[in-house]
């Protein structure tokens, strides 16, 4: 499935890890989690595309050369209509690679040896050295994280930092940390404070609109009586806004968004288009492939081209 293998079992083992063939329901899993601290090249193919034969096993030669510094996900588009659409991929082979949940480079069409060794090797370069053990740390941060270690994570993006100041995983996490610790002020003078090319990157968007949204939470009504509102007077847009604050708050994104667009539907001008403002602050909360933002962004899509 991946060209000729060598006869020796230290390189296709390899090759068996950082090549595999994805799919729409594994998208999160294959691309977006892994590309947190490997960057992860996606080659959308077909069988029937000619230049994807040539172009496909020189790009598998190329990752398996980069000795897993970075990682490669084969999307077959007759098998992935959906993804391809999603993804606007309009022609094949296209190449996107991602880096820290983001696509961050691509190219279109078939390409010289030449230039896919240095595509390659230039995403390979954006995680750095693959062997200072700051990757597995990031992981371990994110486990503690998302267990409620929250004390033990803090302190472990805290070390990666001081080994890295300009580790945007490691910043970024640090500041989700001190939001779960309920330190909004700590994870405001983070962000205010970030180095240049943690200043420029997605996370840090992902990390503000985080911050507005435990602001939010700090101030949110009580659920019922807000419920209780909206039942009496379907018609009151300040009610719907602010039960789809409190569901937030609640932890409950889906139905806050299912709320927000209700609202939109309703009056998409109402307060200077506060609805659509507020969604937009969810969805960057999020990672770009949550099915939360990828319905979110449908729904809205379809009322504001209706």
């Amino acid at each position: 499935m991946f060209g000729t293998p060598t006869p020796t079992a230290a390189v296709a083992a390899p090759a068996a890890d950082l090549i595999i063939d994805g799919t729409e329901a594994n998208f999160m899993k294959d691309v977006i989690e892994p590309s947190a601290t490997v960057p992860v090249i996606v080659d959308f193919w077909a069988p029937w595309c000619g230049p994807c034969k040539t172009l496909g096993p020189a790009l598998e030669a190329a990752v398996i050369a980069a000795k897993g510094r970075v990682r490669m996900v084969k999307i077959n588009v007759d098998q992935n209509q959906a993804l391809a659409a999603q993804l606007r991929i309009q022609s094949i082979p296209t190449v996107y690679a991602f880096w820290q949940g983001q696509p961050v480079d691509g190219f279109q069409g078939a390409v010289a040896p030449s230039e896919i060794k240095r595509f390659v090797d230039h995403m390979a370069g954006l995680a750095g050295e693959p062997d200072n053990g700051l990757a597995d740390a990031i992981i371990a941060a994110e486990a503690m994280l998302d267990e409620g270690a929250f004390d033990d994570a803090k302190e472990t993006f805290a070390a990666i930092l001081e080994e890295e100041p300009e580790n945007i995983a490691a910043y970024t996490g640090l500041i989700r940390t001190q939001l779960a610790l309920g330190d909004i002020d700590a994870a405001q003078a983070l962000v205010d404070a970030a180095p240049a090319p943690v200043a420029k990157s997605k996370e840090l968007d992902a990390a503000r609109a985080q911050i507005e949204l435990a602001r939010q939470a700090a101030k949110a009504g009580p659920e019922d009586d807000l419920r209780a509102a909206v039942e009496k007077d379907p018609a009151n847009r300040q009610a719907r806004f602010d039960l789809a604050l409190a569901l937030h708050a609640a932890g409950k994104v889906d139905e806050a968004v299912d709320t927000l667009l209700d609202l939109f539907k309703l009056d998409r001008e109402w307060n200077d288009g506060a609805a659509r403002a507020q969604l937009f602050i969810i969805f960057d909360a999020l990672k770009p492939q949550d099915p939360i933002v990828l319905k979110g962004r449908r729904r809205l899509s379809s009322m504001i081209f209706a």
